[in-house]
């Protein structure tokens, strides 16, 4: 089974477009828990435009009192994010490679060219028994240096997927595979994620495909979706596909 993670940004967005507390993001973050999400999953950009870092302790100390659902923090290791993630201590960190005033995460690390940089906070992270993930696009070309860098897992960033998806699925399948298949046989100890665009449509042939995948991370689409059928018929609709692979 494949674990659903429930990003709430967009949550946070609308929120945030009005200057009050309505939604208010604990109250969605209880539903999404009680409609079936396994973990919340954020990303506090510096602009706090979506999530903001005063949001986190409330979400850790709502997790903390849940049983078996994760917390993912996700961000560029800056050092305000670093003590932001010492401090609320996530179940899980995705480290993403984007500028500070990105639209939306856009492409993986270059483990090569950022092999110092990821190691040290890599290794700062998990010395704090916190699981690490690094945002990777599908190529074997960025995962130079791995072997230095050692992430707990690695999150298949599924745009390119996505946008293919419609016009021939089987390739726009294969990279992810590729990449797929190199760290199970050279890198057994790290696991797999992915997320990015993935929706109702597209969702269950990546993980016929890949079924190691160990979690997925979705946000946009499924508050797209909560439009038509309302949030809790969304997850559950979520949750038919993962709970089958």
């Amino acid at each position: 089974m494949t674990l659903l993670s429930i990003n709430v940004n967009k949550f946070a967005l609308l929120r945030n477009s009005r200057g009050a507390d309505h939604p208010n993001l604990i109250e969605v973050c209880k539903n999404c828990i009680n409609f079936g999400g396994q973990g919340i999953t954020v990303h506090p950009r510096p602009d706090e435009r979506h999530t903001k870092f005063s949001d986190l302790s409330e979400i850790k100390n709502l997790i903390s009192k849940s049983q078996n659902i994760e917390f993912n923090i996700e961000g560029y290791p800056s050092e305000f994010f670093i003590k932001q993630i010492l401090k609320n201590k996530p179940d899980q960190v995705t480290l993403v490679p984007d500028p500070p005033g990105a639209l939306t995460s856009s492409f993986g690390w270059d483990c090569k060219e950022n092999k110092s940089l990821l190691r040290e906070v890599i290794k700062e992270f998990q010395s704090n028994k916190i699981r690490v993930s690094i945002f990777i696009s599908p190529s074997l070309n960025n995962l130079e240096n791995l072997f230095d860098i050692m992430p707990d897992r690695i999150e298949l960033y599924t745009f390119d997927y996505a946008k293919n998806y419609s016009i021939n699925k089987e390739n726009s399948i294969k990279p992810y595979i590729e990449v797929s298949n190199f760290i199970n046989n050279n890198f057994p100890n790290i696991n797999l994620n992915a997320g990015h665009d993935l929706n109702l449509e597209n969702l269950n042939y990546l993980l016929n495909k890949i079924p190691n995948i160990k979690e997925v991370s979705i946000g946009h689409s499924l508050v797209i979706d909560a439009f038509r059928f309302g949030l809790e018929v969304s997850i559950k609709k979520y949750k038919t596909i993962t709970a089958n692979n």
